[in-house]
């Protein structure tokens, strides 16, 4: 089988690994002139390992594993703290934070992609499309995973709905050592004025990130010259190791969180989405990197299945099946973390994050991660 995949990111790589592991023949194209890497780090989930590991891009010797997941008053007080090992437990794989550089090279490590093409016109029901080098490819499945403002997703269904939240995320590494560097500790601090958080990235490296309310335009916006000094000014009464981190801020990244409809169609024919381009969230629920890893992981699993696999009979199967089932499922299963996110909950994690005792946080947070992964559901 022959896939055409538009778009080289977490979604895209992962999709197109899992397939070359089975022996289809994959075409990635990217409008980016090289490998993806900003975006700071991510959290990995239990699942999201486990399908790195079926990957054959074990995360394990990168990052740092996470023991602990706590939320703070801007004190310092400790209000709840999530065992992490718990899940680590119940479902057999860590909780790992690891910087999106680290992800993509090992997704991209061994996986051919055809960097500085965009998709310029699309023909879902060919899966077809035409690039700004003038080149015209088609495969037997076309799978788009080019990010919000997709190029697939447009051809199917029309222009982007995605609305803007009115939050934004500023963030950011420093490499100064801090309390909490070399620790296994996630850290959220939740106040009036917006939500800091920290996790130690490996390598002596510990993200931050400051989620504040803003608008185009305004103080707080992409390009705002003041933005390092404002963010100093309004979070600097935080707890240790906030001021310090303030300190050192000099280079940062902006990203504006949008909310995009959801939707149970993906695609029709032969052409389906995965990552962002079927349900872009912010990042507010660590959840956008381990959604695209679950996408990938189900469509290369049913079109193994459907094509080629064992599943298939004789003869060639069409693949418009295995890709309804892929959307089906996905669907049933990314609607909770994405409407989720759609309601920014940094407006309300304040009040609720001392709502619970430890160990009932711990108890929830372990059923809520199989509820939020196709792969946990799956393998249960």
């Amino acid at each position: 089988m022959r896939v055409i995949v538009v778009g080289a990111g977490v979604a895209g790589l992962a999709a197109a690994r899992g397939l070359l592991n089975a022996g289809h023949e994959v075409e990635i194209y990217e409008e980016a002139p090289g490998l993806r890497t900003a975006g700071g780090s991510v959290t990995l989930w239990p699942a999201a390992t486990a399908i790195l590991r079926e990957l054959k891009a074990d995360c394990s010797g990168t990052g740092r594993r996470l023991e602990t997941m706590e939320s703070w008053a801007v004190d310092g007080r400790r209000l709840v703290t999530v065992d992490l090992t718990e899940a680590e437990r119940r479902y057999g794989h860590p909780s790992v934070h690891v910087a999106r550089r680290d992800l993509v090279e090992l997704l991209a490590d061994g996986v051919p992609v055809t960097y500085g093409v965009a998709a310029e016109h699309v023909v879902p029901e060919r899966a077809e499309v035409r690039l700004s080098d003038g080149r015209t490819v088609r495969g037997d499945v076309l799978v788009g995973a080019d990010g919000r403002r997709s190029a697939v997703r447009e051809a199917l269904w029309g222009g982007d709905r995605a609305k803007l939240s009115g939050w934004v995320t500023w963030q950011g590494f420093t490499t100064r050592p801090t309390t909490l560097t070399e620790q296994r500790r996630a850290v959220m601090i939740a106040g009036a004025r917006g939500l800091c958080g920290l996790i130690p990235a490996g390598d002596g490296r510990l993200l931050w990130w400051f989620d504040v309310k803003a608008t185009p335009g305004g103080p707080f916006w992409d390009g705002d010259p003041d933005v390092a000094e404002r963010l100093r000014e309004r979070f600097r009464g935080g707890a240790d190791p906030v001021p310090d981190i303030l300190e050192t801020i000099t280079e940062i990244d902006f990203f504006p969180h949008h909310k995009q409809p959801f939707s149970a169609a993906w695609g029709k024919g032969p052409t389906t989405l995965a990552g962002d381009s079927a349900h872009t969230m912010p990042p507010i629920m660590a959840q956008g990197a381990n959604q695209a890893l679950e996408d990938a992981w189900l469509l290369a699993r049913q079109l193994n299945g459907a094509i080629g696999g064992p599943r298939a009979g004789s003869g060639r199967d069409e693949p418009g099946g295995a890709l309804r089932a892929y959307e089906r499922a996905r669907s049933k299963v990314v609607r909770l973390p994405a409407r989720l996110a759609a309601t920014e909950i940094t407006d309300r994690h304040r009040p609720l994050a001392g709502l619970f005792p430890d160990r009932l946080a711990t108890w929830l947070y372990v059923k809520w991660l199989r509820r939020v992964s196709t792969y946990l559901l799956t393998a249960a």
